[in-house]
């Protein structure tokens, strides 16, 4: 692409802006009205959630002009999963946002939004925002980052090719992440066959709080295998998916982590506890840790299952709902960006707790479905690295 002009993202967008937390000008989220898109509202390929879209008033909405939504803007996430790219389509209107999503608006009839959106995702871009996170704990882009981000821009018939290109590929990785979809969802459907929907007592087992059925954020002075010189597994919040994947290959001694970090052990339950990763649904069950011990992001919640009362796997489906994620959301602390859930929001959920038999049963239901995930995961896992090498070797 050495013979391509480069231009500045600033230099061909009409407008490059953010928008704001209703909460934050005292504005409610709603049932039904206009809709609210968040950086959860698409998964990492830009594909749409609508079952994930907020409501604001037409009141809000007007307040906040700024940030309402054109079909054809391009949304790219600048606080949290950073990079995150997609299309605001005639489906998703009338809608609005917040300042974790950029509205990139480029009207120039000489670029084609979806090589736009192909050169987004592009090592050519993420190249220059991982500079910025050098030295950061929590990488957060500005609207200046993004006018000054640097695309290569070929003439549209050349757009056009790259992008059709890329979009048949991104149709098999799309077909493959809806495989997994919905075998998430056949968990989800189980579950509630067998236990009734979180925090109503359908089945008549009465309700108890969470901080009863099992251990809210254990502490790893009764862990008497913590001693000097101990091989770990260390779980940054990237090596936990939205989900339900755990990344425990990277390994620490413990020396290095007993401070300034949260313990966990094998089979316990992850829980993402700040803004947007709460709402993203990060979160899985430990399996798989050096040792059976791992320490990682401060930003995590731990909820460890009581013998023969809670399974971690029924844990773990508890809080993967988007119900008990909405109830997170609405009880979390702090100002906007640095949101948080409490851990006496866990400690205090109300939840029918069902024999530890029956959960036990579940458990099975749920490795026999990932048995049948692994395959899919490989499938998409080989076109994913076609993706990602093509695109080093087209934009790289």
């Amino acid at each position: 692409m050495d013979d391509i002009k480069r231009v500045r993202l600033g230099d061909i967008a009409e407008l490059i802006t953010k928008g704001t937390t209703p909460t934050t000008l005292g504005y409610d989220f709603q049932d039904e009205g206009i809709n609210f898109l968040k950086i959860e509202c698409f998964d990492e390929n830009g594909s749409f959630l609508p079952e994930k879209v907020a409501f604001i008033s037409e009141e809000c909405n007007e307040k906040l002009k700024r940030s309402q939504l054109k079909e054809g803007d391009v949304l790219f996430s600048i606080a949290g999963a950073i990079g995150r790219v997609a299309i605001v389509t005639e489906e998703m209107l009338p809608a609005n946002t917040n300042q974790a999503l950029a509205i990139i608006r480029i009207t120039d009839e000489n670029v084609y939004l979806p090589y736009i959106k192909l050169i987004l995702t592009s090592p050519i871009v993420k190249k220059q925002f991982e500079k910025k996170k050098q030295g950061v704990a929590q990488l957060n882009l500005s609207l200046k980052d993004i006018n000054e981000i640097v695309i290569p821009l070929p003439d549209k018939k050349r757009q056009i090719e790259y992008a059709e290109l890329f979009g048949k590929l991104f149709g098999v990785i799309t077909l493959r992440n809806t495989q997994l979809s919905d075998m998430d969802n056949l968990i989800k459907a189980r579950f509630v066959e067998l236990f009734g929907t979180p925090g109503q007592d359908e089945k008549g087992w009465g309700l108890k709080q969470l901080g009863e059925c099992c251990e809210i954020n254990p502490k790893k002075g009764s862990d008497s295998r913590l001693v000097s010189g101990l091989e770990v597994s260390f779980v940054p919040m990237p090596s936990v998916s939205e989900t339900g994947d755990i990344d425990t290959s990277e390994l620490r001694v413990f020396d290095d982590v007993k401070t300034g970090f949260t313990y966990f052990a094998e089979k316990d339950v992850l829980f993402a506890k700040i803004t947007p990763c709460m709402e993203n649904g990060k979160g899985a069950v430990a399996v798989g840790l050096c040792n059976g011990i791992g320490f990682g992001s401060t930003e995590f919640h731990v909820l460890r299952s009581m013998e023969g009362g809670s399974n971690p796997y029924w844990l773990y489906s508890v809080t993967s709902f988007s119900s008990f994620r909405k109830d997170a959301e609405a009880n979390m602390t702090g100002s906007a960006g640095q949101r948080r859930v409490p851990a006496s929001f866990l400690e205090n959920y109300k939840i029918s707790l069902p024999p530890i038999e029956l959960q036990n049963r579940f458990e099975d239901f749920v490795k026999q479905v990932d048995k049948s995930k692994v395959a899919v995961k490989k499938a998409l896992d080989e076109t994913k690295l076609l993706f990602d090498s093509l695109m080093q070797e087209y934009f790289g």
